[in-house]
């Protein structure tokens, strides 16, 4: 870990590797931000190309550029960005994400005003765009309005929906100081990494959603055909019968009883959520599956295990 020179309000941290083609302008994005007490963290996974090259020739004092010695892997390369950064709101974004001008001013307004630490995270909409940086689609999980979330009600909607309706890592901020209480990114599950970590850092308070597109989360080639399955990728282990998550009727005097572990093919999966071909991302969207098995209580609880899977 090396050390700041100063206390920033935010960190912002790319993790890279082999991201030359989109690097500066991610970069170029945290620089023109319109709240500037920040720090832009870069760490490189020791690439074998011009990434370095490009961070490490931008001479802005908010800049700290970082190379591993040798490949640590997206969940090492991750969590080094957590050890490293110092300010007190956090933010990781991938390396071909572009933030817009007041991404950072609007959500640590939220975090600011929140003086009793009840919200965990604050999230928002989102631009999906294309290699070329033209606009594909705009998702707004939320509709247009600013509101605040539990997190059962985000876990709840992320089930039914069969997808990450939170978001990609570029669009969420929360506190340093409760990520260190979380504790580290876990890739058990790698695709959907950020999904886990939103719903840990939501055991502890509320989200907060804001309808502007804050951020542009890039589809290229390599990552743009992966869909995040849910329930198929998020919660089921390679033994397949074992659990991070479950779910319990919060009303125990409720139609069903007893715990509801999340599975393909049982409580959430449904075959339209996994549909591939035309018209599939707008389902995912507007939202498909529910929790099978008869009349549903009114108010789920989420449980998770720890770090035993039950």
């Amino acid at each position: 870990m090396t050390t700041p020179t100063r206390t920033p309000a935010v960190s912002v941290c790319i993790p890279t590797y082999k991201g030359a083609a989109h690097l500066r302008t991610s970069i170029e994005s945290v620089l023109a931000q319109t709240f500037g007490d920040l720090e832009l963290v870069i760490v490189d996974d020791n690439s074998p190309d011009d990434t370095f090259a490009i961070a490490s020739g931008y001479q802005d004092l908010r800049v700290r550029c970082l190379r591993n010695d040798r490949n640590l892997g997206a969940e090492g390369n991750w969590n080094r960005c957590l050890d490293e950064a110092a300010g007190t709101y956090y933010r990781l974004l991938p390396q071909d994400d572009v933030l817009a001008p007041d991404c950072l001013q609007r959500q640590i307004e939220v975090l600011e005003a929140d003086t009793r630490r009840e919200i965990a995270l604050v999230f928002s909409a989102r631009t999906i765009i294309d290699g070329a940086g033209n606009t594909v689609m705009e998702r707004r999980p939320f509709g247009r309005m600013p509101r605040r979330l539990t997190g059962d009600e985000l876990f709840r909607r992320c089930l039914y929906r069969g997808t990450n309706v939170i978001g990609e890592p570029g669009g969420v901020m929360f506190r340093r100081a409760l990520a260190r209480q979380v504790g580290p990114y876990d890739a058990t599950f790698p695709y959907v990494v950020d999904l886990d970590y939103w719903l840990r850092l939501l055991e502890h308070g509320d989200g907060y959603y804001l309808p502007e597109t804050l951020v542009s989360f890039r589809v290229s080639p390599g990552r743009g055909e992966i869909e995040f399955q849910f329930a198929a990728l998020s919660f089921q282990s390679p033994e397949k019968n074992r659990f991070r998550y479950k779910l319990e009727p919060a009303d125990r005097e409720g139609n069903d009883s007893g715990t509801r572990a999340v599975a393909p093919g049982t409580a959430a999966h449904a075959a339209p959520c996994g549909a591939a071909g035309p018209g599939s991302h707008r389902r995912r969207e507007e939202g498909c599956g529910r929790v099978a098995g008869g009349r549903q209580p009114a108010r789920w609880r989420v449980r998770r295990e720890g770090g035993v899977r039950v």
